[in-house]
């Protein structure tokens, strides 16, 4: 698909979009977030789209920016030779002119919900938080109001019972390049449909404090927060010694009790503990400093018996 044809992302679901979509489409500019550092040793990150280009020998095109609108020379280049069409991807930062309405074909963006459905930063983690049974994806052209431009394509997709964020990343990126792929084919002539605004929800990214679960909660609301926050840190739990155990993996169980008490040791070996409603069976957790471990692995390590408070 010839062109001149930019991408602008940062993110995860961008890097998982830019390897379905580059093999079909020539881009000609990779625009990402410049890197981070972490770690005792001040370790440089590159962007999620970065390795990703990286990989794709796509080095020479890959261009690094802080705040957009601020980019001069990013500026002075899109100027000199105005792009047909930006694909604008998880790059969590809102496009200004001349970015926004400059390309002939615009800029178009796949976001991971049924759109006006989830507008936002985290659509995919709230509607696992949220116990949705379907979510979907759409492909739409990007104006000032946040994902709420025409729609050009959509997909909806069941949620099977066992899928995290992770697989939701995967799959819902893998269905809207496609879709994407298709939309490019046929713009500037390509249907489209006018969202609802009144029957818009939001996604607000997620914050730190929404990671701390406890047995308080309903199974249900423990076991989805697992799945959903599984790609940004993980969930956990704090133990009565203070210490943080992550929850990696866990299933619904029908055995109910005070909740945090130790019911049972399923056929797996992996303890069964109460939660307000129903119980949580940990299949695997990772112990504050330690290592991923199998439920019974840790289990055997705590020498903990059925009845004991976790």
């Amino acid at each position: 698909m010839s062109g001149d044809i930019w991408f602008i992302s940062t993110g995860k679901f961008g890097a998982l979009c830019l390897e379905k979509l580059a093999g079909k489409i020539k881009f000609t500019r990779i625009i990402t977030g410049q890197p981070t550092r972490s770690g005792r040793n001040n370790q440089q990150n590159i962007s999620e789209v970065e390795k990703t280009a990286r990989e794709l020998n796509l080095n020479d095109i890959i261009i690094r920016t802080g705040r957009l609108s601020e980019n001069q020379d990013l500026l002075n280049i899109f100027n000199a030779q105005t792009p047909d069409l930006i694909f604008v991807i998880d790059f969590g930062q809102i496009i200004r002119e001349p970015f926004l309405s400059s390309p002939k074909l615009g800029c178009i963006n796949i976001h991971p919900s049924l759109l006006p459905e989830l507008r936002g930063a985290a659509p995919i983690q709230r509607a696992l938080l949220q116990n949705f049974k379907y979510t979907g994806v759409s492909v739409f052209k990007l104006t000032q109001e946040m994902d709420a431009g025409k729609i050009f394509a959509q997909e909806k997709f069941l949620i099977p019972e066992n899928f995290t964020a992770q697989d939701l990343y995967k799959t819902l990126s893998e269905i809207g390049s496609d879709l994407a792929v298709e939309v490019v084919k046929k713009l500037p002539d390509c249907d489209f449909e006018i969202q609802d605004d009144s029957k818009a929800t939001y996604a607000p990214k997620i914050e730190k404090h929404e990671h701390e679960l406890n047995f308080e909660m309903t199974a249900l609301d423990f076991v989805n927060h697992v799945r959903a926050l599984n790609m940004s840190g993980g969930a956990y739990v704090v133990l009565k010694n203070n210490k943080r155990l992550k929850i990696v993996k866990a299933v619904i169980q029908n055995a109910s009790g005070n909740s945090g008490t130790l019911l049972e040791i399923s056929s797996e070996h992996n303890p069964v503990i109460a939660c307000r409603e129903k119980s949580v069976e940990l299949l695997e957790i990772q112990p504050e400093g330690k290592k991923i471990l199998t439920g019974s692995q840790w289990l055997n390590g705590m020498r903990l018996k059925t009845g004991d408070i976790i």
